[in-house]
Order: structure tokens, then C-alpha cells, then sequence
């Protein structure tokens, strides 16, 4: 009996899955140790080579003859010597229809869990939480100030200052709880996928839910989700480099290896789990999922690398310091002061330090990153995922798209609409529409239609009831309906398969005649790489003829009428023989028009892109008169056609500074290969653009790593593609770019909002207690009315300023340059104009209410009054143009927030326990309207601002309500 990998070693039974077995004696289990890692599988890649003992591996806790020695124990190790048979046999599966007992399934799931790597178990939430009270020197400062008050006899004062402790800490702790499960989000928003096939039905899945048995497909560009014995193998390479460290693609089949303890690098019939087809397809039976594989069995050796910052936050931090250094000196100055005018040295220090925890924005970092995870997942929910934080900045200072047509500016649903065969020749070039049917179905039409039924990789899905894989491939089996005709590929065994790539421009699969003892090959592809095998082409009267020169011509001038109408043209040739390497001697069969109309809110998206100053680029393989004729259906601008449209061979005669200088004027690239995306990319960046490439082949992945913002298609990308990009498209639609980039520009905005906001507190906060110092006036505020600001500066008030929906109006500005600084000229005005009417304003208050000794009322009216500044000032703070009537109560989270402020200074106010705590008492109504109208000068004075700046424009929406 063949071996069970479900059962026990030595074990005999009857039943090829009993449930009587250990996990330590399975097969999968062996030399396995548990893996920690920080992700599922598809987000958890190796570096370079993982086994090749290189210098990279050095920080590994085991050296590489001890991982060699592992891969060599793995299960792809064994499954590599047997026969596909012998494969199928063990692990109960079809090789045409995969696993079919859903009790089977459930049953290995339950037993091996999902196909994802286990992720290494976090911190208690309470020791995080009790960690954060040494972790930072200010709360430390604070701390010793509250032990100094106890030690001091000063009991009040050490619960106050050890409550405001907490509190500042449980705010800090939920930011950046926050802050890391928004970015835990991010990293499953692009899951792993792969192709199944149980029960004879093909359908996508995620990764994570393949169980060993599985029957798999994959294609060039997709990532192997789990170890697998081929069963099929069609010209089929895969990149094994960041297992293997070898570069070099290796070539797969599906024979047995007879050697035995063979390398990892010479098993040429398994596939191994996170490495990329380069070439061909395949199939292949799941023998090893999880940790179970050779990619997870080494997993857990590799050292966890701290995410860098991104440079926002970098740029975040070093104003964060210069902040902290001007704030200190200023602290300094102001306590050297104080103690120099004999106050009390405890008072003058508590004081120093609340003002150094409120001045200093150590928040800012935290708020940034909150704010960037929050804004992806906003994006994710339009249909853009960007994988990494440090692209939204970048997206506000994209001027340059350049984008890929078919799936991307167009549907993507392809549609035969029009078909010509050579023996129209002698009437009248006619051109049949996709709507005649079997009444016209000649000889040669009928060759023509098989020929696209034979060269086709579409598989049909019984749960979808509908076919999938490349929509040319779709269109080509939905059109034989109408022409009487079905999809006969059942009928026929293929003997060869040449697939189609970029460089070689067809696609070529050879048959069995039907008595299997001949061999047939239909062919399609580019018109010029087709009509450059064939030999002859079938006349009206079904005589066969040469190709003359004066055919070719014809032929062509067809494929150029149908290319004018905006049709993708594909030709066909048959020939009676197969072939080894390039097919020859073929059968010229005719020509098909397909139609993939442009996507309905294209046009709209590009003339909005275009008015705030974004250069949109059309790449296409097709023809140039295709490609002008959809370039003119969406609305680019090609009124010269000489200068706007530029081809692939025309860009190959030209040097990158001769490109460089053309490309300014160009909106069209035609029969454009991958390798010419590198040139365009290069060509812009040249000039100083900030390029936003789109793409999802293999051989775009250059360009998207190259350009500034790679662009993956969701739906028809490839892994490699979505891998070397920044953001994905899951519905590989253009408008959603148009999204994205309005997204990053609405973050940038909303990240100067907030950063106006705080400072303008710090800077009022820290000018308040230095001019009450110099004067040798009492401290207008104690140190837990400062620490109370504190929290609303850097607390849910300033965070949902972060969040602030995007104001349309930023797509009508140009694309934000790459060296602007964050706190521009704009900012501090902004800042300096909202601090100096906080700060007069409550010295205004501070200075009527004291006379010869401060009480509680006194500090209670300042304290209250620097708060409703703040209110006030996060309101006008909300954007920089807008109105606030024009805004509205859009903001939900902004309306919580200082709702919440609000309900808290009352507390503070009004509640004996925190009166004790903040050293206040209830006021009257009386002197709230006097402190809400005083407070609410800082918001009527930048509505003021902002008035102006509208009525300079000639733009007054948002003010009729008031004007």
C-alpha cells in the first residue's frame, strides 16, 4: 500500500485518513519546529537567499547546513521521488478534479489549520499599558513630582498630579493601540490567492484555505501558495531565488527524481510555496501547507525586523525635537525666573514639568500615524489599497499618470463584434458583425472560430456558472453561440502549448486530429507576428493560395479598418502539424475585432485629474489608430496626433534626453512592450515629474517599482505586479486613482490642520505662564489644569482633526512639490493669529478677575477660558478655506470629541471630586456667556480670514448663510 501522509508511522489501517494519529508522528510534522512570524504567508517575505548560508543570515539561530539539512527532511524532499499517481493515491485526489468530500476537507483543515503562518503571540495588553509609565522621561518627570508633593506633606497635590498621570498615559496608550491595529489592518488588506479545483469545479479562493490534497493551477505572475507536486508542467519556470538564492529561473516537469536526498534546488517537479512563476503553467497537488512547507519550515530562523518610519513621521519627529528644544529653553527661562523671584521650588518645578508634558507635541508622531492607517482604510473602502504609509504622501505630489488602457481605462469585458476571413477577399471586404449567425457560417469562418476555441486557457466555473481567465480568452468561447457552435476542447488532447507573452506577441497549441494519430496547431496573435508564419490563405471557393504581397497589403488594410472603429485585433493560422519550438508553414485563418468599451466614469475622472494639473498617459499594446480612437472616446487631449501619439518602435530610436523632451507633449504610447514603461518612467523623471504607473504582467513589475507610485490591478494583476507595487486596485478601475490621489492630498491637509491646531495650543500654553513669570503674577493655571490641555491637544480633539473628510476642492489645486515642508508660511500665520487671541483673550480674563490674592474662581475662569479657546480654535481649525457653515456637522468624530471635551471641563467645573483635583468651582450662566463670547473671537476672526480670502478669489459659496 502506497504511503498515507495521514497516517502514524507504523500505524496500520484500513481507512487512508483515520483520525487515531498524533500530530508529532505525521510526515508533515517531522524536523518541524512551531514558526513565529508577524503575518499570513502572503504578506511574509523572505528576503534573499533564506538558504544560501550568505552574509544576510547572520543574525539567523541557525546556520545554513542546519536549514539545508531541515529542507532536505521536508515533505516535498519524499513527494519528490514518487510518481503523479503515486501523489494522487496518497493524498486521495483526482488529478483532473481535485478533492470531493467536503467532510475530507473540513476534516484536514481541522487537523493542519489554515495555510498561513502562525503569528508570533503578543504582549499582554496590561503589561504594554503598565510599561508606557517608564517609557517616556516626561511621565518619569511627572511621577517624581508627585512623590516629591507626598513626601512634602502635599496630599492633595500628589493625587492630582498622580491622576493626571494616569490619565495622560491611558490617552497616549489607546492612540497607539490604536495606531497598531490600524496598521494590523493594512497588512490583510491584500490577501493571498489561489486557483482550485475541487470536485471538477475551478474557482479563486484564499490561499489560506488550501488543505494538503488540494488540486492548484498557476500562471505566469502568480505567487505558489503552498508545496506542490506538479502534475502538469507547461513550459513552466519559477523563480526559487528567495529559497534558493539562485537567480536564474529553473525549468519544471513532472517526472519523478530517482535521486534520492536531492537538494531543494534540483526537486524540478515540486513547487515550492512564496516562490513566482516566470514562464508557462501549471498544476499541481498541495502536498504541504503552512509550516509544513520548506518556505515555513525556515520562517521562524528569520530575525524580525522593526518597521522603519515613514518620512512624514521622520519629518514629524525632527520637528517634534526642535519643538521640545525651543519649548525646554523656554521652560528653563521661565522656572530660573520663578525661583529667582522666590516662589516655591515644588510649585516652580510641578509647573515646569506640566508645561514641558503640554508644550511639547510628543503626540504628533502617534497622530500622524493614526491619521495615515486611518486614511488607507478609507482608501481600501473605494477600492485602492496602498500597502505602504509613506505612498500617501506621496500620491498629493503625483503630476504624471501613466496608465495601461485595456482593464484600466476600459471595461475589461471583452466582445467579439467583428470577424473577416481571407476569402472576402474577392467580394466586397466585407466584415461580418457579431450579431450574424450559423446562415453565414463558411467553411473558413468556422476555422477561424475553432482556432480561438483550441488556443484558449478559459476555465468554466460551475459555481460562478460562467468562464474565467484572460477576458480575450472569455470572449473568444462567448461568441461560438451565436454562430451555432460549442466549446469542443474536451474533444481533442493537447500534445504541445507554446503561451503567449509580451516578447513573443501569440499563443500556440497543438491537438490530436481526432484519431490521435495526427497532431494540428492553431495559432493566434499580433496581425504582423502571425502573418510572419504563415504560408497561404484559404480563397472564397475554398482554394488554397499563397500569401502575395498584394494579400499581406490587404489583410493588413482590414486589421487597420477594424483598429480604426477602436477594435483589438487578434489574427489566426492553423497548420497541419506540430511543432517543437516556433510553429511554420501555417494556414492564414482571418481576423477577429474585439470591443472593450471605455468604463463609464473615465472621462469625467481624467478631466478632473487634468484640471488640477495631473499629466494622464494612455500605454497600449495596440495599434496607434486603436489606441486614438479610445484615446478620443475617454477625452485625452491628441489634437495632434504627429505629437501626442508615439509608438513603440519610435521610442526605441530615440535617447532618454530625446524622449525626455517629446514626452511633454505626448498622451498616447501605442504598441508598447513592458520594457518600454522603464523608458517612460525614466524619461519623466528626468524632467522632475512624480510619476504614478499602472500595470499587471510580470514584466511591469520594473516600471512599478521604479515610478514613484506603482499601480497593480487587483482582479487581473499578477502577484509579482501587486508585490513591486504601492497600491493595489481591487477593481482595476481609473477613477479609483482619481480617488487615491484625492485621499493623499485630503491627508496632507488634514495633517497641517491638526499640527496648526496644537501648536497654536502649545504656543498659547507655554506665552501664558512666561508672561505671568516675567510680571510676577501668580500662575494663571495650576499643573493639572495644564495637563488637562494636554490631553485635549493631543487627545481625540487633535485626532479628529486627522480625519476630516476630504474637501473635493483639493483636486482643483496643483500637485503638492516634493520639497514642500509641512510647516509652511501659511501654517504659522495661522498658528501665531489663533495663539495671540488665546492668549490675550485669557490673560484678558486672568488680569479683570484677580485682585489682591488668586482664588478659585480666578483660576476657574482662566482655566475654563483658555479651554472654550481651544473649542473654538479646533473648529476654525478644521480646514483652511472652508467655511464652517460650509463644512457642517460632517465630522462626526470631531463633533464626539470636543462634545467630550466639553462634558469634561463641566465635570471639572461642576463635580466636587474633580473640583478638589483641579482646584475650580461652579460658575454662573452669567460668566459662561461672557467666557463663550470672549472665546469665540479666535473662530470668528479666521471665518474672518478665510472671508476674504474667498472674496478675493470671486468665490463666496459657504457664506450666503451669514454674509
Amino acid at each position: 500500500m502506497a504511503d498515507n501522509p495521514y497516517m502514524n508511522s507504523g500505524q496500520t489501517s484500513n481507512n487512508p485518513y483515520s483520525t487515531n494519529f498524533e500530530m508529532a508522528s505525521n510526515p508533515f510534522s517531522s524536523s518541524m519546529e512551531m514558526v513565529n512570524s508577524t503575518g499570513t504567508i502572503g504578506n511574509a517575505r523572505p528576503g534573499a537567499s533564506i538558504i544560501s548560508g550568505s552574509s544576510d543570515n547572520s543574525g539567523t539561530s541557525e546556520d545554513s547546513s542546519a536549514t539545508t539539512q531541515r529542507m532536505r527532511n521536508s515533505i516535498s524532499a519524499k513527494y519528490c521521488t514518487k510518481s503523479v499517481e503515486e501523489t494522487a493515491n496518497d493524498f486521495g485526489t483526482d488529478i483532473h478534479d481535485g478533492l470531493s468530500s467536503q467532510q475530507e476537507i473540513t476534516y484536514r483543515r481541522s487537523i493542519y489549520g489554515k495555510n498561513e503562518l502562525t503569528r508570533e503571540e503578543e504582549e499582554w495588553m496590561i503589561i504594554k499599558f503598565l510599561s508606557s509609565f517608564y517609557s517616556d522621561p516626561m511621565i518619569m518627570l511627572l511621577i517624581a513630582s508627585a512623590l516629591i508633593s507626598f513626601y512634602m506633606g502635599n496630599i492633595d497635590d500628589g493625587i492630582s498630579i498622580t491622576s493626571a498621570i494616569v490619565i495622560v498615559v491611558t490617552v497616549g496608550f489607546v492612540q497607539e493601540y490604536r495606531s497598531e491595529k490600524s496598521l494590523e489592518a493594512l497588512n490583510q488588506l491584500v490577501p493571498e490567492m489561489a486557483h482550485l479545483t475541487r470536485n471538477g469545479a475551478t474557482e479563486t479562493v484564499l490561499a489560506s484555505t488550501l488543505v494538503p490534497g488540494d488540486l492548484i493551477h498557476f500562471a505566469v505572475g502568480d505567487r505558489i501558495p503552498a508545496d506542490v507536486r506538479l502534475t502538469e508542467a507547461v513550459h513552466l519556470t519559477i523563480d526559487e531565488s528567495n529559497l534558493t538564492g539562485e537567480t536564474r529561473p529553473v525549468t519544471k516537469f513532472t517526472a519523478p527524481i530517482t535521486a534520492l536526498n536531492s537538494p531543494i534546488s534540483k526537486r524540478n517537479n515540486i513547487a515550492l510555496m512564496g516562490t513566482l512563476v516566470r514562464d508557462g503553467h501549471g498544476t499541481g497537488i498541495v502536498i504541504g501547507t503552512s509550516r509544513q512547507t520548506a518556505f515555513g519550515s525556515v520562517f521562524d530562523m528569520m530575525s524580525s525586523i522593526e518597521k522603519p518610519k515613514t518620512p512624514l513621521q521622520n519629518a514629524m519627529d525632527k520637528l517634534g525635537k526642535e519643538l521640545s528644544a525651543f519649548s525646554f529653553a523656554v521652560i528653563g527661562v521661565i522656572g530660573l525666573i520663578g525661583l529667582a523671584q522666590g516662589r516655591s521650588w515644588l510649585d516652580v518645578f510641578q509647573v515646569s514639568v506640566s508645561l514641558a508634558v503640554a508644550a511639547i507635541p510628543e503626540g504628533l508622531p502617534i497622530i500622524v500615524a493614526v491619521t495615515l492607517a486611518l486614511g488607507v482604510l478609507r482608501m481600501a473602502k473605494q477600492k485602492a489599497i496602498v500597502k505602504r504609509l509613506p505612498s500617501v504622501e506621496t500620491l498629493g505630489s503625483v503630476n504624471v499618470i501613466c496608465s495601461d488602457k485595456t482593464g484600466t481605462l476600459t471595461q475589461n469585458h471583452m466582445t467579439v463584434s467583428k470577424l473577416w476571413t481571407p476569402d472576402m477577399i474577392t467580394e466586397h471586404m466585407d466584415i461580418i458583425q457579431y450579431k450574424d449567425y450559423s446562415s453565414q457560417l463558411t467553411n473558413p469562418l468556422q476555422t477561424l472560430l475553432l482556432t480561438g476555441c483550441f488556443c484558449n486557457n478559459a476555465k468554466y466555473s460551475v459555481e460562478k456558472e460562467k468562464f474565467e481567465g484572460n477576458p480575450t480568452d472569455i470572449a473568444l468561447i462567448e461568441c461560438l453561440n451565436s454562430f451555432g457552435l460549442s466549446d469542443v476542447r474536451s474533444s481533442r488532447q493537447r500534445v504541445n502549448e507554446l503561451p503567449f507573452n509580451s516578447s513573443r506577441k501569440y499563443m500556440a497549441i497543438s491537438v490530436d486530429d481526432g484519431d490521435r494519430r495526427n497532431t494540428v496547431t492553431f495559432i493566434k496573435g499580433a496581425v504582423e507576428k502571425i502573418l510572419g508564419m504563415s504560408k497561404t490563405y484559404v480563397a472564397k471557393n475554398g482554394e488554397i493560395r499563397p500569401l502575395s504581397d498584394k494579400s499581406r497589403k490587404l489583410i493588413y488594410d482590414m486589421a487597420d479598418k477594424l483598429a480604426e472603429d477602436g477594435l483589438r485585433v487578434l489574427a489566426m493560422a492553423k497548420s497541419s502539424s506540430g511543432f517543437d519550438t516556433t510553429p511554420s508553414n501555417s494556414q492564414f485563418c482571418g481576423l477577429v475585432g474585439m470591443n472593450d468599451p471605455p468604463r463609464p466614469c473615465v472621462r469625467e475622472s481624467i478631466a478632473s485629474l487634468m484640471r488640477g494639473g495631473v499629466h494622464v498617459i494612455m500605454i497600449t499594446g495596440d495599434s496607434e489608430t486603436t489606441a486614438l480612437n479610445i484615446a478620443n472616446k475617454i477625452g485625452m487631449p491628441v489634437t495632434d496626433p504627429d505629437r501626442c501619439v508615439l509608438s513603440g518602435d519610435r521610442i526605441d530610436a530615440m535617447s532618454e534626453e530625446a524622449l525626455s523632451e517629446a514626452i511633454q507633449y505626448v498622451s498616447v504610447f501605442a504598441r508598447t512592450t513592458p520594457e518600454h514603461k522603464l523608458s517612460i518612467v525614466r524619461a519623466l523623471q528626468m524632467r522632475g515629474d512624480i510619476v504614478a504607473m499602472t500595470g499587471d504582467g510580470v514584466n511591469d513589475a520594473p516600471a512599478l517599482k521604479l515610478a514613484d507610485i506603482g499601480i497593480a490591478m487587483g482582479q487581473n494583476g499578477t502577484d509579482v505586479a501587486k508585490e513591486a507595487a504601492d497600491m493595489v486596485l481591487t477593481d482595476d478601475d481609473f477613477s479609483t486613482i482619481l480617488n487615491a490621489i484625492q485621499e493623499g492630498k485630503g491627508i496632507f491637509s488634514n495633517i497641517q490642520n491638526f499640527l496648526c491646531f496644537q501648536l497654536s495650543t502649545s504656543v498659547a500654553a507655554l506665552t501664558l505662564v512666561a508672561l505671568a513669570t516675567i510680571f510676577n503674577l501668580p500662575n494663571p493655571l495650576n499643573a493639572m489644569q495644564i495637563l488637562w490641555i494636554n490631553i485635549i491637544m493631543d487627545g481625540p480633539p487633535a485626532q479628529s482633526l486627522g480625519v476630516e473628510p476630504v474637501d473635493p476642492e483639493v483636486m482643483q489645486k496643483p500637485p503638492r512639490s516634493r520639497s514642500d515642508k509641512i510647516l509652511t508660511l501659511v501654517v504659522i500665520k495661522r498658528v501665531l493669529q489663533s495663539a495671540a487671541f488665546i492668549i490675550f483673550g485669557t490673560m484678558f480674563v486672568y488680569i479683570r478677575e484677580m485682585s489682591d490674592s488668586i482664588t478659585r474662581r480666578d483660576t476657574t475662569m482662566t482655566f475654563t477660558c483658555f479651554v472654550l479657546f481651544d473649542m473654538f480654535n479646533a473648529l476654525s481649525c478644521r480646514s483652511q478655506t472652508k467655511s464652517t457653515f460650509e463644512l457642517g456637522m460632517s465630522n462626526k468624530m470631531f463633533n464626539a470629541a470636543v462634545g467630550g471635551s466639553i462634558i469634561g471641563q463641566l465635570c471639572a467645573i461642576y463635580v466636587p471630586f474633580f473640583q478638589s483635583i483641579f482646584q475650580t468651582e461652579a460658575l454662573s450662566l452669567k460668566d459662561w456667556f461672557v467666557l463663550i463670547l470672549l472665546a469665540s473671537s479666535v473662530w470668528i476672526a479666521d471665518e474672518v480670514r478665510k472671508y476674504n480670502a474667498h472674496k478675493h478669489s470671486g468665490n463666496l459659496t459657504g457664506y450666503s448663510t451669514w454674509v
